[in-house]
């Protein structure tokens, strides 16, 4: 029979607050990076492909590491495991902050990724254990704020910082969080007694090498296919192999190792199996969304990235209001259910807002309510997702029912950023040559167009054949930005009938609400 580690009064909000602050540590550091890319180009004179790295290299440490958590837990004791994993995150933070070149900000960021992606998964359980099993709905809807919030908080913060310091300063402000956050873990946070610890020679050492094969090579495909044109690259032809190849040996070998590193056996749970698909999908609306506004107001628009973070805070605020009222109704008997279906429903309802408003000059009050309508979808789905999932597991089930939700989140959004970007590439292309081919030479408002801007550039003192090529620059750029904004209102469009379309495969799971008894049949 496991400890209960159930905390009551002080202590238990000072655990709650500790794992929310390394579950937000973690997540901010994935996107806050991005408003910052630009500076660190130029710093390091770097190409674009290459600065890229710099989120690929730490996606891919923390998406092998996530389904190591539970058992890395088990065999060092949660406590301490989780505890290296912050002071890994913040020693290399430091080192982030401080690399000379390239390659070794990429390396750092890696081994910053190994140390984050167990913060986020281990602190999600530490929170679920420390809460009595009828107030779980609660605990997930504050844990929730930190997981939905930190990706939203990542572009402002980093815009705010870039501004107006330099770009080292989004990893040096980790440094003092993580220096509490580590004395309060080991002051605080106790670790289940696991009777399975193994010795070295017991370790599946081959499982760990096949899960970071497979999961490494699909990370990067996923990462940089758009650039490298998928399959003409020969790298990324190798590694799709490796890791269709990988996953396949992985998962024999952890369905009949004695010691598994990662307990796929957990999956038998229905529950779980239909929180994993949820989660996938959960975490492509979430990341895609994040990742293309900013990238469409910055752009297309041309707002400041510090302009473009800020338009986010509102939805934030929304989401982060919504947790505890959501999670306040699953723990008085709503069916997780018929809330992420309804969180559906409002997330393709803002989708498709948003695929109305797009123009190429789109005003910032017209993004406001679309967004909030954003952040109640996103709290309707969050906690409803995560209570269905681990609803009916128990004791060392629940991290790794966790860790299976968690990678499946970051999996999605690695997933939805790389469909997005290539799926706009090419609407990019099919609009652009759409438009062009309705502007022939011998078109008279064309015609019109063209002369009145060549006068336009003659009154601003250029000579006429100057003028005019300036004038036809003038018209290919406007064509160039109509074909981008097609391509983002594209996007909205294929999210949205996205989430449509999952709604009646979740109203067809089954739930018997009991307290601690299987909550729902396999989803057949």
């Amino acid at each position: 029979m496991q400890e209960s580690l159930v905390e009551y009064g002080s202590r238990r909000v000072i655990i709650t607050i500790t794992a929310i602050f390394c579950a937000l540590l973690e997540i901010v550091d994935t996107t806050i990076v991005n408003v910052a890319l630009n500076d660190m180009k130029g710093n390091m004179g770097a190409t674009l492909s290459e600065i890229g790295w710099v989120i690929t290299a730490y996606a891919i440490g923390n998406v092998i590491i996530v389904p190591m958590t539970s058992w890395l837990s088990a065999q060092f004791g949660r406590r301490n495991y989780f505890a290296a994993s912050i002071i890994i995150f913040t020693v290399f933070s430091f080192l982030c902050g401080n690399a000379n070149g390239i390659w070794e900000l990429v390396l750092f960021r890696f081994l910053q990724g190994l140390g984050g992606g167990a913060l986020l998964v281990t602190s999600q359980t530490i929170i679920t254990e420390s809460y009595p099993p009828e107030k779980r709905s609660m605990a997930q809807a504050i844990y929730g704020l930190g997981v939905i919030i930190g990706p939203t908080l990542g572009p402002p913060l980093g815009g705010y910082i870039v501004e107006h310091y330099s770009w080292p300063y989004i990893f040096y402000i980790n440094i003092p969080i993580g220096v509490i956050a580590t004395l309060l873990t080991l002051q605080f946070v106790r670790s289940p007694k696991y009777a399975n610890k193994k010795s070295a020679k017991e370790v599946d050492w081959a499982g760990i090498a096949l899960l970071a094969i497979s999961v490494g090579s699909l990370q990067y495909v996923l990462e940089r296919g758009q650039e490298d044109d998928w399959f003409s690259s020969s790298t990324i032809v190798v590694l799709m192999v490796t890791a269709v190849l990988g996953f396949f040996f992985f998962i024999w070998r952890e369905l009949t190792a004695k010691n598994p590193i990662v307990e796929l056996r957990v999956l038998g749970n229905g529950n779980l199996r239909v929180g994993t698909i949820l989660s996938f999908i959960l975490g492509f609306g979430l990341y895609g969304s994040t990742f293309i506004i900013p990238l469409y107001t910055q752009s297309t628009l041309g707002w400041t990235a510090q302009q473009s973070g800020a338009l986010m805070i509102p939805a934030a605020l929304t989401t982060a209001f919504m947790m505890p009222v959501i999670g306040n109704l699953l723990q008085k008997g709503a069916k997780p259910q018929i809330l992420v279906a309804l969180g559906m429903l409002i997330f393709f309802m803002y989708s498709f807002w948003g695929y109305k408003i797009l123009t190429p000059d789109t005003s910032e009050s017209a993004f406001f309510w679309m967004l909030i309508l954003r952040g109640i979808g996103m709290g309707m789905l969050f906690i409803p997702i995560t209570a269905l999932s681990l609803s009916t597991l128990k004791g060392q089930q629940i991290g790794q029912g966790a860790s299976f939700t968690g990678m499946m989140r970051q999996l999605g959004g690695s997933f939805g950023i790389a469909l997005i970007t290539t799926y706009m590439a090419r609407q990019n292309v099919v609009h652009r040559n759409d438009l062009v081919s309705h502007l022939s030479a011998d078109n008279p408002a064309v015609q019109q167009r063209i002369q009145g801007m060549q006068h336009n550039f003659i009154t601003k003192g250029m000579s006429p054949d100057v003028a005019l090529q300036s004038a036809y620059k003038s018209m290919d750029y406007m064509v160039m930005k109509q074909a981008a904004v097609l391509s983002y209102m594209d996007v909205f469009l294929f999210i949205g009938v996205l989430f449509l379309v999952c709604i009646p495969f979740v109203l067809m799971v089954r739930a018997k609400k009991n307290k601690g008894v299987d909550l729902s049949e396999a989803m057949h």
